[in-house]
């Protein structure tokens, strides 16, 4: 009979933990991938039970793939105007919050690239350089300016391959497919990319701001996990995460 009890109080112990148990979907940037990736895994620990599902890709594509109706619950985008954006359109539950600036390197996995510039680039040598696709991906958008700034843009662009993302980028790089590229610090701090070739950080001078921000969108708006997941980005050890790969944070001074 205390067998039978034990059981039946487990049992509905389980079902009350599964009922209140939660799931979201995230749309992340593609440079978050490390980062967000521990971010998670830190949140569970005091969250058992619910579920956080990230997807990571392009910025601007997950800007079309919101308005068109995907059920994302929270957008972090490496563009903080696109979920303005979507502010502005009546598709957020909540205010847009900056999170971090991020800032882009050249880096490779054949050559040592902490000897590189931008004007390196032109370098005959080097074939084919990858950036990300500027069209929707901020990363890329950056890069261009970069190279625009320095003034070798019309000297790369024969050159230049497009990822459709910031990690598909450097996927690119360490593959060989191309043999240097201009990707996100934060992939490069990952330890796969970090023991290869090092990087040159381009200074932020010669491009916009990568400052990036999210916001929990309406599909979101009535998920108790999605505000506890949102609140979760502002606490000592989600920042901590963020400043190990490279992210300058809301409030900090941009090192040049």
């Amino acid at each position: 009979m205390k067998l039978f009890i034990s059981l039946l109080i487990v049992g509905s112990l389980l079902l009350v933990s599964s009922a209140h148990a939660e799931k979201i979907t995230v749309a992340a940037a593609a440079d978050l991938k490390f980062a967000m990736d521990e971010i998670v895994t830190g949140f569970n620990k005091n969250h058992a039970g619910d579920e956080v599902q990230v997807v990571y890709g392009s910025s601007g594509k997950f800007l079309t793939q919101i308005q068109q109706g995907a059920p994302y619950d929270l957008f972090f985008s490496a563009d903080i105007g696109f979920p303005r954006e979507l502010a502005k359109k009546g598709l957020a539950a909540s205010e847009v919050k900056p999170y971090a600036v991020g800032r882009i390197v050249i880096w490779s996995a054949e050559v040592d690239a902490t000897k590189l510039t931008l004007a390196s680039l032109t370098d005959p040598k080097f074939t084919k350089i990858a950036i990300a696709n500027p069209k929707h991906a901020p990363y890329g958008t950056r890069a261009e300016e970069a190279l625009r700034s320095a003034g070798v843009w019309d000297r790369v662009l024969p050159k230049l391959v497009f990822g459709d993302n910031i990690s598909q980028t450097a996927q690119y790089v360490l593959s060989g497919n191309a043999q240097v590229g201009i990707i996100a610090l934060s992939l490069v701090l990952n330890p796969e990319l970090s023991k290869k070739g090092g990087y040159y950080l381009i200074p932020d001078t010669l491009h916009n701001s990568l400052e990036q921000g999210f916001v929990i969108t309406k599909p979101g708006a009535n998920k108790p996990l999605a505000k506890r997941f949102a609140d979760y980005m502002g606490s000592l050890q989600a920042r901590a995460v963020m400043t190990k790969y490279g992210f300058v944070l809301p409030h900090e001074k941009v090192v040049k």
